[in-house]
């Protein structure tokens, strides 16, 4: 009996290793034949001279150039070193959003000497935290607009359309805005139902191509701007004149990413690239831009400015002086200044990396304009590119900005980890692929609550740096509270400061002349 069990054990041993070999020998003649054929394509290749040269082996030269993309974040850049953003800036947000401690030891790992670096004059008596009070109301189109737009939220969600971003990722947004009360801005690509879904305040980004509020010739809609100004939600309109990412161009969202529902909410084929024009064709001088302003606030009835990134500034003098010239009502009841640093959307490397002012130099140069020519009251300045810190929103609030915008701050907060899929439709966090196999991973209700998180975290940081400078509230913070360092390694005062009142009434007295003439 025994005899006869260790026999059959025998025998399945014998099978198992038997069909143990033939599977080998099988994916053995298998993997022989793959290599066989890409040897052979290899060598017959034309386009590729170390494949040519090193069949098969050079393939590993662009896996790993591939692989690169995602392991220098991780392996060999240094906390304060990786670009566009590194480490230190993006583990700030994660922990914000997770809203776990964000505190460090030990000290900073930043270097304080660098030129251009910035620093935040403490106060001897800092503000006392029973003295706090929270930041100050911002009131958009007083007087102006029908229907004005009173808000005190600090940072708030930068222009990103839908279709560059996913449907759980706008979703996520909406509903975290409506938490931390703060507003989105819809981008150029019209605006979704799942914008509306989470009950925040909008911002309605009129674009070159002017989806959702287009006529078949792509000119502006009334009727249609009438329609999306009926919802409540959307408070004020935005035209994009230029953004970060690529000045002198108009958006590009490639055709894997044009949907049904994406092709229908814009006005466009299904499948097809979707490239705005480079500029709005009505609009091609200051006066252009004035008459659109004013035409969008009367049948919106909202306030309405418009988004730029700075490069020339001979068309600012030249809109100033015209405000000045056909009066106060038909002036911007805004203007965004973007960053010339990139941003989420595809774009031409050279106009990436070359094109337009970073923000460092020109928003100061906008508020500087503004005050100059005596419309700083008027206009409220808001600012956006590269701003995911409470210091970078601290910065901006002390050369003079009213509001900070972010794109890419609220994107980590979603759990972006950098990949720089976003002009793909491979993203592998499901924020920038419409592939429903990714979108699985960003869990609307659990995004929602860090993005409100990250919000919320961030603006009562840059409540500490007021405090810490003396004053009350952000909105009280002003150039006096920043230094920056200078080649010789020492803080110094910004050498954009406000021109003093002197200086400010010889140049209106001056400009007045000039209207006058």
């Amino acid at each position: 009996m025994e005899s006869s069990k260790m026999d059959s054990i025998s025998q399945l041993s014998m099978n198992v290793l038997n069909i143990s070999v033939l599977a080998f020998v099988f994916f053995l003649g298998v993997a022989c034949l793959v290599l066989l054929y890409m040897y052979l394509s290899d060598i017959s290749q034309t386009k590729q001279a170390i494949r040519r040269n090193y069949p098969i082996v050079g393939r590993f030269r662009y896996f790993f150039e591939h692989l690169g993309e995602f392991f220098r974040q991780y392996f060999f850049a240094q906390d304060r070193e990786e670009l566009p953003f590194n480490r230190a800036q993006r583990s700030w947000v994660y922990r914000a959003a997770k809203n776990i401690d964000s505190t460090i030891a030990f000290g900073s790992s930043r270097p304080l000497n660098q030129s251009g670096d910035v620093i935040f004059m403490n106060c001897f008596f800092p503000t006392l935290s029973d003295d706090t009070v929270p930041a100050s109301a911002l009131t958009f189109g007083e007087g102006y607009a029908k229907i004005p737009y009173s808000t005190n939220s600090l940072f708030n969600i930068s222009a990103m359309s839908f279709g560059a971003l996913s449907v759980p990722a706008v979703r996520a947004l909406s509903k975290g805005a409506k938490k931390a009360g703060i507003w989105m801005n819809t981008g150029e690509g019209a605006l979704s139902p799942y914008h509306l879904e989470g009950g925040c305040d909008l911002i309605y980004q009129i674009g070159t191509a002017k989806y959702g509020v287009r006529n078949t010739d792509g000119s502006l809609s009334d009727k249609k701007l009438q329609e999306i100004a009926a919802h409540k939600q959307v408070r004020m309109f935005e035209i994009k004149m230029s953004q970060g990412a690529k000045p002198g161009k108009g958006g590009i969202l490639p055709g894997a990413k044009v949907t049904p529902i994406i092709a229908e909410i814009r006005g466009i084929e299904e499948g097809q690239d979707s490239i705005s024009p480079n500029g709005h064709t009505e609009i091609r001088e200051v006066n252009d831009l004035l008459d659109m302003i004013v035409r969008i606030r009367k049948v919106s009835g909202k306030p309405v400015g418009f988004k730029a990134v700075i490069g020339s500034i001979e068309w600012i003098d030249d809109l100033c002086l015209a405000i000045h010239e056909r009066g106060m009502d038909c002036a911007p009841d805004f203007i965004t200044i973007d960053s010339a640093d990139g941003g989420t959307g595809a774009a031409p490397q050279s106009l990436m990396d070359y094109m337009g002012l970073p923000i460092r130099r020109s928003l100061p140069l906008m508020v500087d304009k503004l005050t100059e020519y005596g419309l700083r009251k008027r206009i409220k300045v808001m600012t956006s590119g590269k701003l995911v810190n409470p210091s970078d929103v601290a910065w901006a609030l002390c050369m003079g900005a009213d509001a900070v915008n972010s794109a890419r701050g609220f994107l980590f907060s979603l759990g972006c980890i950098q990949a720089l899929q976003c002009n793909k439709n491979t993203c592998p966090t499901g924020i920038t692929t419409h592939d429903t196999d990714l979108q699985k991973g960003l869990v609307v209700q659990d995004k929602a609550e860090r993005v409100g998180n990250y919000a919320r975290n961030l603006a009562y940081e840059v409540g500490i740096i007021a405090h810490s400078c003396g004053v009350k509230e952000p909105r009280e913070l002003t150039r006096n509270h920043v230094h920056i360092i200078n080649a010789d390694g020492f803080p110094s005062p910004s050498s954009e400061q406000f021109p003093n009142v002197a200086t400010q009434e010889k140049y209106l007295i001056a400009t007045d002349r000039q209207i006058s003439a």
